[in-house]
């Protein structure tokens, strides 16, 4: 058996040299000085994740820099008889690939950051999104992983230095690595294919850090938009990440998903084998990832995909009083008897009574025509501040391209509607446009409005024709069919 290599963040690791201590600066510059000494070490060893906001920070400040050298470097290359295309075509792709590797080095928040570009990327158009497409997809399931004797320091550290007695056998090599820990197959003791997610050490350091960094520069610019309230948002925010990298946590929600679609003909997820702190072993579940639908599939199966897809995000709720909040491809996939399957519930939306009632019979109210219906149950719901004046049928025509595909029998989510809708909520001509700065967000709509909006994304990537009207009358309560 393999000993338990030494931890890369160790107590002996985190000593800083005496010099860095009388230094005349503050508590807050020391510790960001620390941070790096020891991200430098871990990246020097192939360990751990960036922990400090200075070290992160400097490496995303890189991306800009490094964009602008090859910038200059192409008007070299554009000098020496280069065409522009070709030289565009060059720098964008050596970008997308700094992106990829940059923020997959980084994961917590700012990879997370990519993820969510890699679903909204649908909404940009095709010149602006392309080159960076398939890096940024990549990070929704194959990022950068951590070395193999880094994964054995942490699962000797949570299930004991006999860790592989609890194996048949275990794939060092992980098949997925995303923000905040990677998976690896193995065959559990009893003979059952399993997934093994192992965090990486430092993520919770790294997305608490990247969400304070957000949170500062969020608070600044909701200086602009006084309909919005932005603590409370951010304190939920915050509380939920804190419970995602619980693994405990995730397995408990995992488990309750499990059951709640136990023998289901449409929709499967993995039991959970054991839980601790920082892994989470499950049933393995064989299927094609949606980012492989979104790429190659068929369009029965992007159809498929997408009606599941829109039937699991009400069914979860309703069902387990869970809302899944993680909505990028990586975490869903069609398996090969046909169903739907799930993965990842480190972010969940508690929900024990099902959907808010008020999104259905709101979405009823604005199919309608009602605006004033509509303007009095945002302000009910907390969407829109006591203080804020809001034109109702203003309202209702910023609101309107949302609901198009409400107003057909079917309807083929794609990019261009998204794209129609990107270039709606930014056109500053329309009169309906300053809606933008007078909408609030409640702090218990944050992960609703998180799942709705990247869902809207998902779905317009895989391009799949929708029976939206008869899924949300089907599943989603007090919305009735027109």
């Amino acid at each position: 058996m393999d000993a338990p290599a030494e931890h890369p963040l160790s107590a002996q690791d985190a000593q800083t040299d005496g010099p860095l201590r009388e230094d005349p600066v503050g508590t807050e510059d020391l510790d960001e000085l620390e941070a790096l000494e020891d991200d430098e070490r871990a990246a020097r060893r192939g360990g751990a994740i960036p922990r400090g906001s200075l070290s992160r920070g400097l490496r995303l400040a890189g991306l800009p820099a490094a964009f602008a050298g090859r910038q200059a470097v192409g008007l070299g290359r554009r000098l020496g008889g280069r065409s522009q295309a070709e030289v565009a075509a060059s720098v964008q792709q050596a970008t997308a690939e700094q992106i990829f590797k940059v923020l997959g080095q980084l994961k917590g928040g700012a990879m997370k950051v990519g993820q969510a570009l890699s679903v909204l990327e649908a909404a940009l158009p095709e010149e602006q999104a392309g080159p960076y497409r398939a890096a940024l997809t990549k990070l929704q399931d194959a990022a950068p992983p951590m070395p193999a004797a880094t994964v054995r320091a942490v699962l000797a550290a949570e299930l004991g230095p006999r860790w592989r007695s609890l194996f048949a056998s275990f794939e060092e090599k992980p098949s997925a690595a995303a923000s905040v820990g990677q998976v690896h197959r193995a065959v559990w003791s009893d003979g059952r294919p399993v997934a093994v997610k192992v965090q990486y050490p430092g993520a919770g350091d790294a997305l608490l850090g990247d969400l304070d960094q957000v949170g500062r520069l969020v608070r600044i610019a909701a200086g602009w938009i006084p309909g919005m309230e932005v603590g409370p948002i951010i304190a939920e925010l915050r509380e939920r990440v804190a419970e995602e990298l619980d693994y405990r946590a995730e397995g408990a929600a995992q488990q309750a998903f499990a059951d709640a679609f136990a023998g289901d003909d449409e929709v499967v997820v993995p039991q959970v084998v054991m839980a601790t702190g920082r892994v989470l072993v499950s049933e393995w579940l064989d299927g094609v990832p949606l980012s492989k639908v979104i790429a190659e599939g068929t369009q029965e199966q992007r159809d498929l995909a997408a009606r599941r897809y829109l039937e699991v995000l009400l069914l979860g709720p309703a069902r387990a009083g869970l809302l899944h909040a993680d909505p990028h491809p990586g975490n869903f996939r069609l398996t090969p008897d046909g169903r739907f399957g799930i993965l990842d519930f480190g972010a969940v939306n508690r929900l024990p009574h099902g959907m808010p009632l008020a999104i259905g019979r709101l979405l009823g109210a604005a199919l309608d025509g009602d605006s004033q219906t509509v303007a009095e149950g945002l302000r009910e719901e907390g969407f829109i501040r006591e203080r804020i004046q809001v034109d109702p049928d203003q309202l209702l025509d910023y609101l309107n391209p949302f609901l198009e595909p409400l107003r057909h029998e079917e309807f083929r989510f794609d990019r261009a509607w998204l794209q129609s809708l990107f270039r709606h909520v930014n056109d500053r001509e329309r009169p309906e446009w300053t809606i933008n700065l007078k909408v609030n967000l409640p702090p218990e709509y944050v992960l609703i409005h998180r799942v709705w909006f990247g869902g809207i994304g998902v779905l317009c990537q895989l391009g799949g024709v929708v029976p939206a009207v008869q899924v949300l009358s089907d599943f989603l309560p007090e919305f009735a069919e027109e």
